[in-house]
């Protein structure tokens, strides 16, 4: 008997995952998919299910990690964002070729929009690329169950399946009907096979050729093929929708009261498209819209530009997210009915995104703005790019990038004759993730620069998931603690120092120590270390002390505009700067940020 739960996106995939027999699962956190591999392990916590999960170092990791368990007969899943599946590409495609004896899921959260990503790139391009078979879906109740069609589908052929959720399906939540566990009575049984699991190019062409030989069977797979939703209506036009496009599109038909008159087809694998649809829609219809985020997947395979419609030939915007409102003006034009309305353009204002109170990451940055006031600062991916805000923030590239741009920065103006003070920041997180092959290519071509590592214990712009660093497992259990000086110095730096940014004196200090060394010996690292605030240090003046602001304030606006901590507010009518105690965690680093000494540590009592 099924239970109806409600449930989250990620925590309906991660429970269709656990139910349908997952038994190895890793995931490196990236929105919007950063709570599926934490629900699997409540999932098999709660249900008893004995499976191995874990936080891998990344995306590349994770993926290998989990694929090694399909090829032994036992079911995995590996999830992650758009761009993390940029980082586990290499072992995607080789694990097409090879495939798969027990069922392999990628789940692979795109981000239309993009909401909180660099890309808004389509998932599905780069598994038409690999030769892996996508599903899309609507809501996260089948979301849940294509979990289990999924792997289903993977032994069926024998290759990797995609689950490509968007945000609006990851963060969405839906009262679903839970169905039983499936325990999974297998063992891990790895059959050697040199000539398949270790090809060499030769095989690997005949591998191919199986691959090819597998997509053109999954395009006539009965399971995933596309449904129509009012399959009794004679038309001579059809819209064929995937993903979110589709669930929005379904409700618009009603509201538009085009259903008796334009049939409508839920696409669940976009690739490959099954190739009897492609052929039923060219010879019953006249005219077809495509609506799909983000890239033209369907549309491209339909192939005939004189009757399709979509993002290719303009019907559909060629970017961005196909929000209810733009679907209903493009279902209103291929309709020919009256223009629905433009909404209005939504108002601006508020606060800008900024560090949390506290935040020990400001503290770096306002560091390194003293130390080297005209330098140049690559970053990277994490909440520290809000030092941006700060100034202290000029390039963002991808996991990683800060170490090879700085170095890029340093021989392109040594090529020119120029010397510049370069500091990079990387999150502790992305350093385990991406930093560590660009630190040991700066060390030995002799790059100039300094590399400070904003390590607050934690990976938490996505939820304060472990890092390597932390002694602590996907479900809470003590794992081996990764020696980050002891890294960085294996990585050949010879001057590395540890340092809390809140002693801002000393650490500012520190910092002009260190650029000291990089103008003649080359990389220097320092390694802010601080926890995180959310996780630490509670609000309301209940850290190290109440902080208080005494009369000499002449409302310069210098600690709100340099520093930007949100307890810090312009009092406009006073003209002059107040503490707002219900944010204040009494961290007591603007203590040394008030130009006239105007801010100090006060006692609990006083009045901010």
């Amino acid at each position: 008997m099924s239970d109806r739960i409600l449930m989250q996106g990620n925590d309906a995939i991660a429970r269709g995952l656990v139910e349908a027999g997952c038994a190895v699962a890793a995931s490196y956190p990236g929105t919007p998919a950063s709570e599926i591999l934490s629900s699997i392990d409540r999932w098999r916590k709660k249900h008893g299910v004995k499976m191995h999960v874990e936080w891998a170092v990344n995306e590349k990791v994770a993926l290998e990690i989990a694929y090694t368990a399909a090829i032994t007969g036992l079911r995995a899943a590996v999830g992650m964002k758009q761009v993390g599946l940029n980082v586990a590409s290499d072992p995607l495609l080789s694990a097409a070729y090879l495939g798969v004896t027990g069922g392999f899921i990628v789940v692979s959260a795109d981000d239309p929009g993009p909401h909180s990503s660099q890309t808004e790139q389509d998932s599905r391009l780069l598994a038409m690329m690999a030769k892996v078979p996508v599903l899309d879906p609507s809501s996260p109740a089948q979301a849940m169950t294509l979990a289990g069609t999924g792997f289903d589908l993977s032994e069926s052929f024998g290759v990797p399946v995609m689950l490509r959720p968007t945000t609006r399906v990851c963060h969405a939540s839906q009262d679903i009907d839970a169905g039983p566990f499936r325990p999974q009575a297998r063992e891990a049984r790895f059959v050697k096979d040199p000539a398949r699991w270790a090809a060499t190019p030769a095989f690997r062409r005949k591998l191919h050729d199986r691959l090819s030989e597998k997509i053109a069977a999954i395009a006539a797979w009965p399971a995933t093929a596309p449904v129509c939703m009012n399959p009794d209506v004679p038309a001579r036009k059809a819209v064929a929708a995937s993903g979110v496009a589709f669930a929005h599109a379904r409700e618009l038909f009603d509201e538009l009261g085009i259903s008796d008159r334009i049939a409508l087809y839920q696409v669940v694998q976009p690739y490959p498209l099954h190739a009897g649809f492609i052929e039923h829609l060219l010879r019953t219809y006249a005219e077809i819209l495509v609506l799909e985020e983000s890239a033209p997947v369907i549309e491209m395979q339909v192939a005939d530009r004189r009757r399709v419609r979509g993002r290719m030939t303009g019907a559909v915007p060629e970017t961005g997210e196909l929000s209810p409102e733009i679907i209903g003006r493009i279902l209103s034009r291929f309709a020919g009915l009256s223009a629905r309305a433009e909404p209005p353009p939504a108002a601006e204002g508020g606060r800008r995104p900024t560090l949390c109170p506290g935040c020990a990451h400001r503290s770096s940055f306002y560091a390194i703005r003293k130390a080297a006031p005209g330098g140049i600062y690559p970053s990277d991916i994490g909440c520290y790019t809000l030092g941006i805000n700060l100034g202290a923030v000029d390039t963002v590239l991808c996991m990683g990038a800060a170490i090879s741009q700085a170095a890029g920065f340093d021989y392109a103006h040594r090529l020119s004759g120029k010397t510049v003070d370069i500091v990079a920041t990387i999150g502790d997180s992305t350093f385990y993730h991406a930093g560590i092959p660009p630190l040991i290519d700066a060390v030995v071509q002799g790059a100039r620069f300094l590399l400070v590592i904003l390590d607050n214990g934690t990976t938490a712009m996505t939820g304060n998931q472990p890092t390597p660093g932390t002694g602590i497992g996907a479900g809470g259990e003590t794992t081996s603690i990764v020696d980050m000086e002891g890294l960085v110095r294996a990585c050949g730096v010879r001057f590395c120092r540890v340092a809390n940014p809140d002693r801002l004196p000393e650490f500012v200090a520190l910092l002009k120590e260190a650029l000291v060394h990089v103008r003649s010996l080359g990389v220097a690292v320092v390694i802010a270390r601080q926890p995180c605030a959310m996780v630490t240090r509670p609000a309301g003046g209940e850290g190290r002390g109440a902080i208080v602001i005494t009369e000499e304030c002449n409302g310069c606006g210098h600690c709100v505009e340099r520093f930007e901590c949100p307890a810090l507010v312009f009092d406009e009518a006073a003209n002059r700067v107040r503490i707002d105690g219900m944010i204040c965690n009494g961290c007591g680093v603007c203590v040394h940020v008030c130009p006239l000494g105007a801010i100090h540590p006060g006692s609990s009592g006083e009045e901010a």
